[in-house]
């Protein structure tokens, strides 16, 4: 998934097209694109292993709000990862993937006008690339910060399809409420006030990336996002079409993700492991492609108030008895963790050795 919110502490270098080259490449794709690294590594083909299932309508039902709950905090807990259904967003949904699709089929020179600008990280283009000879990830992105609605940059929001800048506001709108929902509801299995993780989203940072992976030759040899684990608090992503690709790292192997259709897929981020003081864990993940078809997929990266702290919450604290992570204010966190995607990074980053209270 990756590709976080805040664009101002660094930049990309620009990179072909994925897209545009796809359609040149023939049999062999060029070299740095070519990922060995990746092909000694285990992939579960056990189908009965799969990420939890929560159903929100029977959180909503007091005779079933207990049972659900308790599965929604073993998700968190156990796997960092979970698909959401009976969410209430179908119709916002299916209309965010019809338009991200019609984007994606317009001409590249159509689709230019919104590229990213030198040195940012949002429009049209790639992220995180951080050097000339780093490998390269076999996918393209629109990247749109949709929230709060005062860091909106309208060069980026396409005009076509022409229904696409009034989907993406009512979707944002829909996954941002989502969002806190479930954060509220985090929060209360952390045994803690909703509001105790709920206030550092008021005025939320809400970071859209519409993702599109090329069809490719060699797709066993290079990989649609490379493996990372999200910087943010919370994702919140849809699978646009029926090709899978989302893989998770599970007891040292990957575990493919099966997109239930009209389910969010949702995992938790670096910063709330963090605020977790580590009870919920951010899970490393990778996306790959496929040899045939095209993939899409849209992912909302849910990041705090800019007043916000990144450290284990008092009160776990208390509870545990110790701090297992160092607190630094959000400006920091960005400065110190965002240079590439590189596994669990940002996370294991804040980790202090031993656990300690003196922060």
């Amino acid at each position: 998934m990756g590709g976080e919110v805040e664009q101002h502490s660094f930049g990309s270098l620009p990179v072909p097209n994925v897209q545009d080259l796809s359609t040149k490449v023939a049999d062999e794709v060029p070299d740095r694109y070519i990922r060995s690294e990746f092909e000694s590594e285990s992939v579960c083909v056990d189908e009965s292993i799969k990420i939890p299932v929560i159903d929100l309508s029977r959180i909503l039902k007091e005779e079933f709000r207990r049972e659900e709950m308790a599965k929604l905090h073993a998700a968190c807990e156990e796997w960092g990862f979970f698909q959401l259904i009976n969410h209430g967003s179908e119709e916002g949904m299916e209309r965010i993937k019809n338009d991200v699709e019609e984007f994606f089929k317009l001409p590249f020179e159509a689709k230019k006008a919104c590229a990213q600008l030198p040195n940012g990280l949002e429009g049209y283009g790639q992220a995180f690339v951080a050097s000339e000879d780093q490998k390269l990830d076999w996918g393209d992105m629109l990247f749109i910060r949709a929230l709060p609605t005062r860091g909106r940059t309208m060069r980026f929001w396409p005009e076509h399809p022409t229904s696409f800048r009034e989907t993406l506001e009512n979707y944002s709108s829909a996954v941002k409420g989502l969002a806190l929902q479930l954060l509220g509801m985090m929060a209360e299995n952390l045994g803690l006030k909703a509001e105790q993780l709920t206030s550092m989203f008021e005025d939320i940072s809400l970071g859209m990336r519409m993702n599109y992976y090329p069809p490719c030759p060699q797709a066993d040899k290079v990989v649609g996002i490379s493996p990372h684990s999200d910087a943010t608090g919370l994702t919140l992503l849809i699978q646009t079409n029926n090709v899978q690709g989302l893989q998770i790292r599970k007891n040292g192997m990957w575990v493919p993700v099966n997109a239930i259709p009209g389910a969010f897929i949702i995992n938790i981020g670096d910063m709330l492991e963090v605020w977790s003081n580590g009870k919920y864990k951010s899970i490393e993940h990778r996306v790959m492609v496929n040899s045939e078809k095209e993939r899409l997929s849209v992912a909302g990266f849910h990041a705090p108030n800019d007043d916000a702290i990144i450290g284990p919450l008092p009160e776990l604290v208390k509870k545990d008895g110790a701090a297992n992570y160092k607190s630094v204010d959000l400006k920091t966190f960005y400065k110190l963790n965002f240079t590439k995607l590189e596994g669990k990074k940002h996370a294991n980053d804040m980790k202090l050795e031993n656990g300690t209270t003196k922060i």
